[in-house]
């Protein structure tokens, strides 16, 4: 094929790759023949998610990486990995997951289950605590309950997180389809790889959502009433990013709903308890405190994603000067946790072991997390939700388990007074 027409055939095929890398890839292919003995595949797997690049001959894919990189030669093997979150790095093909749950999982579901982000379960985690929290406030706020009802409901609490959380994710992707194929760490989404159509993704997201309603009926029906208006802030979280700079104050408003949920699914009405609407209110304001502080660290992962995107986050509004707002965070939390735990009654193991133990674990994640690393930033939002969450769960766990037990009453000094 002479030099003109080469040239001609792979224009007419540039149109049918997705990323610049896989454009380069038939350019150099087409341009270059005495590299190159075979042309890459013009077909697209959308079944496996895999893009045209991927059948890109290995000297094709070395020479891409760098390209990309010309100042690191040592690295052109390891930028052929998986793509991460925990990294930067530019990866010019999409590679199924190799190890992990998601890993063993026939092909045809992998890039459902990563829709359902199952290889990240942190998120997961913080939709759960705040639920885990009032559940616990609000079963020491009425002994009577019992125990194996208590865990009951947080189980189901756990299985609500994890299904919502999903459907969450899949709201999110197909509002950001268009936007997640400019930002590094999520080009790779099955929505925005073409793995996943926005019509499947659709009636994935509607199944999603009928079983987290078969979940809010397992609760007493007023829980009903309570869990539905949390879906309006589910479906417009990710419209905030577009037209504010605090769209982290959303996310906190919908990943917070928990924190009310545990006093209905317990039998306590709100409406006619002044002392748990108080510890509801001040434990759901704890609760949006903490996610934007978390959210805002996971924000600075992106941040210059972000700027080429358009995409607005409060990592940006205050690039500047972060830690001082992360720690006005992590005052207004504490302080507002430890309202609820006034409100409700709690004893001193829960002001000691809840509200101390985030104190320090936010102190310290403040204190050493790098936001301009990375990396860094992942290590600290995926295990600071386990230091933070963990110890407040904890310590009303252990100051649930002292007022059930009669542990307090068996420790208070009697007054000489009352004996005379």
């Amino acid at each position: 094929m002479s030099s003109w027409a080469t040239r001609l055939h792979a224009g007419r095929h540039v149109q049918f790759c997705r990323y610049p890398a896989e454009r380069d890839a038939y350019i150099n292919q087409f341009t270059s023949t005495k590299r190159f003995c075979t042309y890459p595949s013009l077909l697209v797997s959308r079944r496996y998610g895999h893009t045209a690049a991927n059948r890109c001959p290995p000297a094709c894919r070395k020479t891409i990486i760098k390209s990309r990189n010309p100042q690191s030669p040592r690295s052109a093997f390891l930028l052929s990995r998986l793509h991460s979150t925990t990294t930067q790095t530019s990866v010019d093909c999409y590679i199924p997951p190799k190890t992990g749950l998601i890993a063993s999982l026939p092909r045809s579901w992998i890039p459902y289950a990563e829709l359902l982000r199952l290889d990240k379960p942190t998120g997961t985690y913080y939709l759960f605590f705040p639920c885990a929290y009032s559940t616990l406030l609000a079963a020491s706020m009425v002994p009577s309950v019992p125990v194996l009802q208590v865990v009951g409901t947080m189980g189901l609490f756990f299985s609500g997180a994890l299904i919502m959380r999903g459907a969450g994710c899949a709201i999110n992707d197909l509002w950001d389809r268009n936007l997640d194929p400019h930002v590094e760490r999520t080009k790779f989404r099955p929505i925005a790889r073409g793995a996943i159509s926005p019509g499947k993704a659709v009636l994935f997201t509607g199944s999603q959502l009928l079983a987290g309603l078969g979940i809010l009926l397992q609760f007493p029906y007023q829980c009903l009433w309570y869990g539905i208006p949390s879906l309006i802030l589910v479906t417009t979280y990710p419209l905030a990013k577009r037209i504010t700079y605090y769209p982290q104050a959303v996310l906190g408003l919908t990943f917070s709903w928990g924190a009310i949920m545990g006093f209905p699914a317990l039998g306590v009405d709100l409406l006619n308890n002044g002392a748990a609407l108080e510890a509801a209110a001040a434990l759901y304001s704890s609760c949006v405190a903490w996610t934007i502080l978390y959210d805002m660290i996971y924000a600075h992962m992106d941040i210059k994603d972000d700027v080429a995107a358009g995409i607005k986050s409060i990592a940006l509004r205050h690039e500047n000067n972060t830690k001082a707002v992360l720690s006005a965070l992590a005052a207004v939390q504490v302080s507002l946790l430890a309202a609820a735990g006034v409100a409700a009654g709690s004893g001193p193991i829960f002001f000691v072991g809840g509200c101390g133990s985030a104190a320090i674990s936010l102190g310290l994640m403040i204190w050493k997390v790098q936001l301009k690393d990375v990396r860094n930033c992942w290590w600290w939002f995926k295990n600071g939700c386990l230091f933070t969450g963990g110890g407040i769960t904890l310590g009303m766990l252990f100051d649930y388990v002292a007022q059930v037990s009669g542990f307090y009453e068996a420790t208070e000094t009697p007054n000489p007074l009352e004996r005379s």
